[in-house]
């Protein structure tokens, strides 16, 4: 098992209890570093949070779902107090971190485990959607999102119109019929620069 989880203690603590339980535990402090350690060995199952810096847990399990379909994954989190997944979030289980017993989990994990076959097949089956924070704004203050088509590989801008709960969108791609499904990150939007006036010939300034 992978647990992936940036607080120290609760990493331990996760581990530790699913190591007593005879699972053998290896551990990861956010989402770059889980998909490095998932380089060296692919797990049977996944434990993320959602909420890390540098990666985040939904990006993270998006990315599994494409690269490694046959990981059965737990998303945690103390933001939720629902035992069924959020919405958005590409993960075969949810596990309400801080609100539910820890024998929850590991009921949990044994019927992930049992049932890993058959989701392993679904998840090969599905078209799993990119998580992508929104870039910022273009040169006319509008909004917009950086999205790569998964056939083509090649990179297209789109215009962000409103901010919506973390829901599955999709367009068709610019440059093949391939359509793109996406869930736009609005917690991890970058802002963009304010525009910095250089000097020209002239004399006068030029915005950038």
């Amino acid at each position: 098992m992978l647990v992936v989880e940036d607080d120290v203690m609760v990493r331990q603590t996760v581990s530790m209890l699913l190591n007593d339980n005879g699972y053998r535990v290896s551990a990861a402090c956010n989402g770059f570093d889980a998909l490095l350690r998932l380089q060296e060995e692919v797990p049977d199952v996944m434990v993320t949070d959602l909420n890390m810096p540098e990666m985040s847990g939904f990006e993270l399990l998006s990315v599994v779902r494409r690269r490694f379909p046959s990981i059965v994954a737990i998303a945690t989190s103390a933001a939720y107090s629902s035992a069924s997944v959020p919405p958005g979030v590409i993960a075969d289980a949810f596990y309400a971190k801080g609100r539910s017993h820890p024998e929850t989990l590991f009921r949990t994990v044994a019927d992930l485990i049992r049932t890993s076959a058959t989701r392993a097949l679904s998840h090969r089956t599905e078209s799993a959607p990119v998580w992508i924070p929104r870039n910022g704004n273009d040169s006319n203050g509008v909004p917009y999102i950086v999205l790569t088509c998964t056939e083509c590989l090649r990179s297209f801008p789109l215009n962000v119109t409103e901010e919506v709960n973390p829901e599955v969108q999709e367009t068709l791609c610019l440059f093949c019929p391939n359509k793109v499904r996406y869930i736009i990150d609005f917690s991890r939007s970058v802002v963009s620069p304010p525009k910095v006036k250089v000097p020209s010939r002239g004399g006068k300034g030029t915005a950038v």
